[in-house]
């Protein structure tokens, strides 16, 4: 029987071997934006070019999206379910925290249709606010 996490990435064309599985699962029980160095550390006994690859394929296949924070690392995070992270549908906030230095995918909040110029063209947004988060407000 196939699992959760096997069927999600089957249904984005993305064979679920075992190392993608892990790092779905990895990603999945994070409720944070997750850089490159944190999949690293956590399976620091896999070849970081299969981590690398794992997550290219998994950004190609609309199962991450990127998030630039302003850290000058980039971070990813699982997109939700009929997500397609795309530029006219699919944009949220993404929240960074300057105290905890955390980025948090703000789903709910949706990002309003940009209207450019005509002659220019999106190819990408990103959305960040920064400021400090409700674990390190306190409230």
């Amino acid at each position: 029987m196939m699992t959760e996490i096997e069927k999600t990435l089957q249904d984005r064309n993305v064979r679920p071997t075992a190392m993608r599985i892990l790092i779905y699962k990895f990603m999945a029980e994070k409720e944070i934006a997750v850089a490159l160095s944190d999949i690293e550390n956590a399976f620091s006994k896999a070849e970081r070019t299969t981590l690398y690859r794992t997550i290219k394929t998994f950004e190609e296949n609309g199962i991450v999206h990127q998030i630039d924070d302003g850290t000058n690392i980039s971070k990813y995070a699982l997109c939700e379910a009929g997500c397609n992270c795309e530029l006219n549908h699919d944009l949220h906030l993404h929240f960074h925290c300057s105290n905890c230095d955390e980025t948090i995918c703000l789903t709910e909040q949706k990002i309003p249709n940009i209207n450019l110029p005509s002659a220019y063209i999106a190819e990408d947004a990103n959305l960040v606010v920064k400021g400090i988060c409700e674990k390190c407000s306190g409230q």
